[in-house]
């Protein structure tokens, strides 16, 4: 069995990255709730360091002013009331203050263990990547929405897919480089995990897939179009499905049925894969860590496929959209676990 004890000298660098893997966990569950409860373009100005709140009642007619000059108040929100406009602004306020946190987070430890000299070269050169996907992805933030403060209030589908998979990558980098130094290579225990990696590579590569569509929904409000299961509707695939005679490719990329269409069916391909991983593991001797991230994926898959379809009958409500996505977050971690102890090899070649 493999160990699991924290090195002394990588301690406060593990506990520095996992703490950046809640940060980004959190962000993404808030910028979730932000865009279901249609937050997102509340505020229609964006600082890099970060801002205060309105704390006074002019601060608060200053920034109200500045959301009625927008689309999504003009054609919209016309009739919104200062209150309102204060729930509005606290979601996405609060999403931009975590992205910020988290930068600092960031920045603040890879300056002190600099300054200490924690880090090995290799182990820099990661910190500097870590630190400008960051970045990064605060400024995918700000494009995905400016594409809502133009004439269409409504942020680009395609955009906020960029935004939430910047997000993911931020969390895989840093959860993989976490778990690099909790478990060291002369550690390893050998097992038949090599057998599972091309199976566990298809399934992340599909997962992915189904997280994207998931965001094609949820920026199109696709799943409102059919709120009924196992059938679109009275049929398996409804007319409207296909609605643009020149592209056969777009009915499924920005038609609404059709992209909800698309998810419910890969839905089905992860389930088929997670399956297939299962069986075959059964047959090989593993590690327990292997078999930990195998559990893992067939008691979250199950259920992240009962929230997918709750969501759906119940029209997407917050807390249950909110829960659908904290699944696809639990099973996208699942698998960068999973793939990482199928993939480590002991540095004796034993």
């Amino acid at each position: 069995m493999e160990n699991a004890t924290l090195p002394n000298s990588n301690k406060a660098i593990i506990r520095w990255l996992l703490t950046g893997c809640v940060l980004v966990y959190i962000m993404v569950v808030v910028g979730c709730l932000t865009r279901l409860t249609h937050s997102g373009l509340s505020i229609t100005d964006w600082n890099f360091m970060g801002s205060m709140p309105p704390l006074s009642q002019d601060d608060w007619f200053e920034r109200f002013q500045k959301y009625q000059t927008s689309p999504e108040f003009i054609y919209k929100n016309s009739s919104m009331s200062m209150e309102e406009f204060k729930s509005i602004f606290w979601w996405e306020y609060i999403h931009r203050t975590i992205g910020n946190t988290m930068m600092f987070v960031f920045l603040g430890g890879f300056i002190w263990f600099l300054v200490k000299k924690k880090f090995d070269k290799p182990m820099l050169w990661k910190a500097i990547f870590l630190f400008a996907l960051g970045g990064l992805q605060g400024l995918i933030g700000w494009w995905m929405v400016k594409s809502g403060l133009v004439k269409n209030p409504n942020v680009s589908h395609y955009r906020l897919a960029i935004h939430l998979m910047s997000a993911f990558s931020v969390f895989a980098f840093t959860f993989w480089f976490a778990l690099q130094l909790i478990y060291p290579k002369e550690n390893v225990v050998e097992s038949d995990g090599k057998k599972l990696k091309n199976v566990t590579v298809i399934l992340f590569v599909v997962l992915i897939l189904q997280i994207i569509y998931g965001a094609f929904v949820a920026g199109l409000k696709a799943g409102l179009f059919y709120p009924t299961w196992p059938k679109m509707g009275a049929e398996w695939f409804p007319e409207d499905t296909i609605m643009i005679e020149d592209s056969f490719l777009k009915n499924f990329l920005e038609v609404g049925a059709g992209v909800q269409f698309m998810h419910r069916t890969i839905a089905f391909l992860v389930v088929a894969c997670v399956v297939w991983l299962w069986n075959k593991s059964s047959k090989l001797n593993l590690t327990k860590q292997q078999n930990l991230g195998i559990n893992l994926l067939i008691f979250g898959v199950t259920i992240q496929f009962m929230l997918g379809i709750f969501t759906l009958l119940y029209q997407v409500p917050v807390a249950l959209g909110a829960l659908h996505q904290t699944g696809a977050f639990f099973l996208f971690a699942t698998c960068i676990y999973l793939l990482f102890h199928l993939n480590l090899k002991s540095t004796s070649g034993k």
